[in-house]
């Protein structure tokens, strides 16, 4: 077995207790299973195998090096957001040709970045946007490929957070603008339109949107070739969610079901931009109880040593994530509120909770924290970033160090 599962009463990644990487690295501690990266990359690109396709790796989701350089070891491509991300990208290993550059409001420091480095394509999110792609091109006498974002008024049916696609959010160009857009830019001497992108939201569990979304775009990519604007590809975004309590989701096969008959016929070739899919069920968050606390006539609290500023998801979406003892317990079950540290009520892991009775110091783990884990973490409260260690061959590797108080005071004068 691959991933996290128990061994007897502990649970283990890859075969390692996780007790044992919480007695040697501490706690708040992210532990994520490489073999599992693998496993669910290589399913996303064996079921698109027979089309041409590209596997963009969305950054977003987890941007620690480690991850990001095992992604591009079994074959990925990188989706960025920012110039940051561009940044760790290229530190990554990958090369320009293998970035698409997307995001809602790119700087024009991030543009001129993009365009001298020599990215595949930038996603473009506006009509200004593409002026000013136009502008930084002509100054470099150059000509820049983009992709226009569409944003196809599609409800992807998940949280109103990460919901993308509708004419309510400020992502993408309406569709019913885009035709009349691509006009304007084919007498532009420094951008050319190759490429159609959408992506209407993330932790998607029901395909249709995500079929309807293609559909939009091949039939835009047929009108714009009859307008004179030949398209290379169709780069179909990413969002396809997991299970975070068990239930069932579409696995990559049904996700390649979906979305191949519709692109089939155009022959244009696809990009994906996986994130969650992959890394989400790959991590852990191994966190200690600190405190009990019984308000009378009130709830059961777990006071914990990791909090929001570790994982935010909860209080941000109101996420649901498995929480489980990490030596299985015969303690009686309690209803109890998962919670963190931090002065903030929102500070909860997990409400109305049931587990064997939790005891101070006693060892536990968030399951499916591979993505918008780590990445979102912050420093609310001087708290410090946890470390990070990955699992291969056994073998367990300190991929980012738990950071220091003379770290995050160093840009302070």
């Amino acid at each position: 077995m691959t991933g996290f599962f128990r061994q007897g009463p502990a649970l283990v990644c890859d075969g390692v207790p996780l007790a044992d990487l919480a007695t040697a690295h501490g706690t708040p501690l992210y532990v994520y299973s490489g073999a599992t990266i693998r496993s669910r990359y290589r399913a996303i690109d064996q079921a698109f195998a027979d089309y041409p396709h590209a596997i963009h790796y969305a950054l977003k989701a987890n941007s620690t090096l480690a991850i990001a350089r095992l992604l591009r070891s079994l074959g990925s491509n990188a989706d960025a957001n920012s110039g940051g991300e561009i940044d760790v990208a290229l530190r990554a290993g990958f090369i320009p040709p293998q970035i698409v550059f997307t995001g809602v409001g790119k700087t024009s420091a991030e543009l001129a970045q993009a365009i001298d480095l020599g990215v595949r394509s930038i996603n473009a999110e506006s009509a200004g946007e593409i002026e000013r792609i136009d502008a930084i091109a002509r100054e470099r006498q150059t000509r820049v490929d983009i992709a226009l974002r569409v944003n196809p008024d599609i409800d992807a049916r998940s949280h109103p957070h990460i919901s993308t696609g509708l004419k309510t959010n400020k992502f993408g160009i309406a569709l019913s603008e885009v035709r009349e857009l691509c006009a304007h830019v084919r007498a532009m001497r420094g951008v050319s339109v190759v490429g159609l992108h959408s992506h209407v939201g993330s932790q998607i569990t029901d395909l249709e949107p995500l079929r309807r979304a293609a559909a939009a775009l091949v039939q835009l990519a047929r009108e714009m070739r009859a307008q004179g604007t030949v398209i290379e590809y169709l780069d179909l975004g990413g969002g396809l969610g997991v299970s975070y309590d068990g239930s069932r989701v579409p696995d990559a096969t049904e996700y390649a079901n979906a979305l191949l008959p519709v692109v089939r016929e155009t022959g244009l070739s696809i990009i994906l931009e996986p994130g969650r899919q992959i890394v989400a069920p790959a991590g852990v968050l191994l966190t200690r109880v600190i405190d009990m606390k019984q308000q009378p006539g009130g709830k059961l609290f777990a006071i914990m040593d990791a909090g929001m500023t570790d994982l935010i998801r909860p209080m941000l979406y109101d996420a649901f994530h498995r929480i489980e003892p990490v030596s299985r317990s015969s303690a009686p079950e309690v209803a109890c509120d998962i919670v963190g540290p931090l002065c903030e009520s929102s500070d909860t892991l997990g409400k109305d909770r049931l587990v064997p009775q939790p005891a101070v110091d006693e060892l536990y783990a968030v399951l499916d924290t591979g993505a918008y884990g780590s990445v979102m973490a912050s420093n609310y409260n001087r708290r410090l970033m946890p470390a990070e260690v990955m699992i291969e061959n056994g073998c367990a590797t300190v991929i980012k160090r738990r950071q220091t108080i003379d770290e995050l005071l160093a840009l302070e004068a």
